[in-house]
């Protein structure tokens, strides 16, 4: 039987703690084992209250912080009750305890140090405050789940499901974690890139805001990178840095998510041919466009225009 600490911090997403509670407790009711697979506690953390010492933890799952904004998520990080929360980690993982997080929750990990050198996800519009003040965790911001145990994090609130998917993976089975799938209709995610708004993202830094500016209004002509950065009066090392830097992305992913975000929107909301479209984003050949949009999306163009 594995020991499983669930620990909910006070504000945190009441969604992504119940699905952690929902799917554990689906894993040991639908195993073919004797004995239930898990066994579940949970620890609570307020401004009045700290839980009780941890003992005996095989894994710690914390659920997303339920924090808004980055102004919100800095304040709670400074809060008692996710320093406390931060020192069990810490104990927890010398004592044995693998570690699981999602959502903002990546940051509490972040905080510990223990992410210091390895492999990391969190939601995709904090990835930018991320990289600012954990430069030494390698951010993998498109990845849905990194399941790099003993320790394991996943992406934006919802990616809560994925993550448990993982868990019952590591520590029951994946037959059982398709079960678990299967009975809840949860359906396994590998990326967060098809849901990550580019705009937002390129919004946080002016230079870059401008560079997508300019990118889509060109978006129909064959422009180099170069063309790009020198738009916004940047050098393109300079150009590239700042946008892996604010975005998490190459110069040149960045003009194809401009242009397939485009070409969806006009599969969506136009009759257009996919040739035509491919033509108005830029792409001579429409087999790149189709190629492109399978790879970013895992659906083809006609997914889009059916809606599904």
């Amino acid at each position: 039987m594995t020991r499983i600490a669930v620990v909910e911090i006070d504000g945190c997403l009441a969604s992504a703690a119940a699905i952690t509670h929902d799917v554990l407790a689906t894993a040991n009711r639908i195993s073919t084992s004797k004995r239930a697979p898990f066994e579940v506690t949970t620890l609570r953390y307020g401004p009045r209250r700290r839980a009780a010492r941890l003992r005996g933890a095989d894994l710690v799952i914390v659920p997303g912080l339920g924090s808004a904004s980055a102004d919100a998520l800095e304040r709670k990080l400074a809060t008692p009750a996710c320093r406390h929360a931060r020192d069990m980690l810490v104990t927890a993982f010398a004592s044995g305890a693998m570690l699981a997080a999602s959502c903002a929750s990546s940051f509490l990990l972040a905080e510990t140090g223990l992410l210091d050198g390895k492999r990391a996800t969190t939601t995709w519009w904090f990835a930018p405050l991320f990289r600012q003040r954990y430069p030494n965790v390698e951010l993998m911001t498109e990845r849905m789940v990194v399941a790099d145990w003993p320790i394991a994090t996943a992406g934006a609130a919802m990616a809560q499901m994925d993550l448990m998917l993982a868990v019952i993976t590591r520590f029951g089975s994946p037959a059982l974690a398709k079960g678990c799938a299967n009975y809840l209709l949860l359906g396994e995610r590998h990326s967060q890139a098809p849901f990550m708004a580019i705009n937002y993202l390129a919004s946080q830094d002016l230079k870059i805001a401008r560079a997508e500016k300019w990118v889509r209004s060109n978006i129909a002509r064959d422009f180099t990178i170069g063309d790009v950065a020198a738009a916004v009066a940047l050098a393109p090392r300079t150009f590239a840095r700042r946008l892996e830097s604010i975005c998490g992305v190459s110069p040149i992913q960045f003009v194809q998510r401009i242009r397939i975000e485009t070409a969806r929107s006009l599969l969506e909301t136009t009759r257009l041919s996919v040739e035509e479209i491919a033509g108005k984003v830029g792409y001579a050949e429409p087999s790149t466009l189709r190629r492109l949009i399978r790879r970013e999306t895992r659906h083809s163009p006609r997914h889009f225009r059916s809606g599904g």
